[in-house]
């Protein structure tokens, strides 16, 4: 019969054949079920398997950066503070600045700014500090004042039993905290470590990131090079606008939090301020949470109606952040709804703890600014980006070294070489002719 092609066979290039018929008469009748399966579930069948692949090759991707998250954070870190220092470097170079000034000037001016708020949070935390103990005394006194007079009509043997039930978790759980304690010196030794990668990382893209970011296309084939060059700058792009548009987000967010502690009276507003300003790089989420340190600490200090008042002004600031902020300023900077802002952070923190959290947004932005790009084909009739490697990249091998034969090997040295010898080359002044038994030359 004749060779027939439905609209899915086309889709997958297969041919449709009835059920009990060949493509040649002298074949055996060879009975085929393919006309039993509908076009649908086989259209099902293609997109799962590639969806399962391309799944497996996310969670391998992601067990690789959570195996190597002590490498993987401190670079992640120094690009996402490169992204904000590097459009500084540039305008101090623009304004002939040398370039190794510039980079040591916004690197020394950075630690300086952020070790001055770290050593200004932790005075302000050691002078309001003094009596905690004892308003954490008074405060427990009178939350079980309030046990004993709430409708819960709880008694203070009840209250006690409670709290010692609490006190043998602990010491049960005492093994826990004394391996913790045992592995601080590594934790603290992993902090500085990565804290030196981090600085060295940050060093080396702000002196050289151009050429480090050409070194990286040129690994990519040619024919891509122009696609991948235009997703990393078009990814570079959002990736400090979105940094930009944090340090503004989270100025706010500690602007609007202090603010509120210093006119409620809280203790130590200006810590609480710093917490919250570092708390809200992530987004949406830090704001709450730093917020909730300050609502604890007018509860000890103050009592429950202050802490009411403290709630309120969190609870403000954060809708102002989630309704005004984050739609107008951070989803016009990075093109990200705040739905799938929440999901990221929510993602994050579920697969890699706060910096899963911390680094989710800008890794979805970016994804997203870089896969819009090459899906709109912009890149093409674009050269691929071409330039000499800088000196830091002169020791890297350019080109393998390719096999050439003897006779190549001669013949290039004879045309680079004027005092090489030619004598098995036949000149004009010295003609040769074969031999017809030997094969080889002699001069007449």
């Amino acid at each position: 019969m004749a060779d027939s092609k439905s609209g899915w066979g086309r889709l997958f290039g297969a041919r449709a054949i009835d059920a009990g018929a060949s493509e040649d008469p002298g074949l055996p009748t060879v009975p085929s079920d393919s006309g039993s399966v509908p076009p649908g579930l086989r259209l099902a069948a293609a997109w799962s398997w590639r969806f399962l692949i391309v799944c497996g090759a996310v969670a391998v991707l992601i067990f690789l950066v959570i195996e190597l998250r002590l490498i993987v954070i401190p670079v992640l870190v120094a690009v996402l503070v490169a992204a904000l220092l590097v459009p500084v470097v540039t305008f101090l170079t623009r304004h002939r600045w040398p370039r190794g000034l510039a980079v040591a000037l916004v690197l020394l001016g950075s630690l300086a700014i952020v070790g001055g708020l770290i050593t200004l949070a932790a005075t302000q935390i050691a002078q309001g500090s003094q009596g905690f103990s004892a308003r954490l005394v008074i405060a427990y006194e009178g939350l079980k004042e309030f046990l004993l007079t709430s409708p819960l009509h709880l008694t203070e043997a009840q209250i006690n039993d409670f709290v010692a039930q609490g006190l043998d978790s602990v010491q049960n759980e005492s093994a826990v905290f004394v391996s913790g304690a045992l592995s601080v010196g590594t934790s603290l030794g992993h902090l500085v470590a990565g804290l030196l990668l981090t600085l060295f990382c940050l060093l080396f893209i702000l002196v050289d990131g151009a050429n480090i970011w050409a070194w990286v296309v040129r690994i990519f084939p040619r024919n891509a090079r122009a696609a991948i060059d235009g997703a990393g700058r078009a990814g570079w792009e959002t990736l400090g606008n979105f940094a930009r548009v944090q340090i503004l987000v989270a100025t706010i967010d500690a602007i609007g939090i202090g603010l509120g502690a210093v006119i409620i009276g809280v203790p130590m507003a200006i810590p609480i301020a710093i917490l919250v300003l570092l708390g809200s790089f992530i987004p949406i989420v830090g704001a709450v949470v730093t917020g909730a340190v300050a609502v604890v600490i007018a509860l000890l200090f103050l009592g429950p109606v202050p802490a009411l008042f403290m709630l309120a002004v969190v609870l403000f600031v954060q809708e102002v952040e989630g309704h005004v902020l984050q739609p107008l300023i951070m989803g016009t900077a990075v093109k990200v709804h705040p739905l799938a802002v929440v999901l990221a952070v929510a993602t994050g923190s579920l697969l890699a703890g706060i910096p899963g959290a911390l680094f989710a947004v800008p890794i979805a932005a970016v994804l997203n600014v870089m896969v819009g790009y090459i899906s709109s084909g912009a890149w093409r009739g674009v050269p691929p980006p071409a330039g000499p490697p800088a000196p830091l990249w002169r020791t890297v091998p350019q080109s393998l070294p390719r096999f050439r034969s003897p006779g190549r090997d001669a013949r290039r040295v004879e045309r680079t070489d004027p005092e090489a010898t030619t004598e098995a080359t036949p000149t004009d002044a010295t003609p040769a002719r074969r031999a017809p038994d030997s094969g080889s030359t002699t001069d007449d």
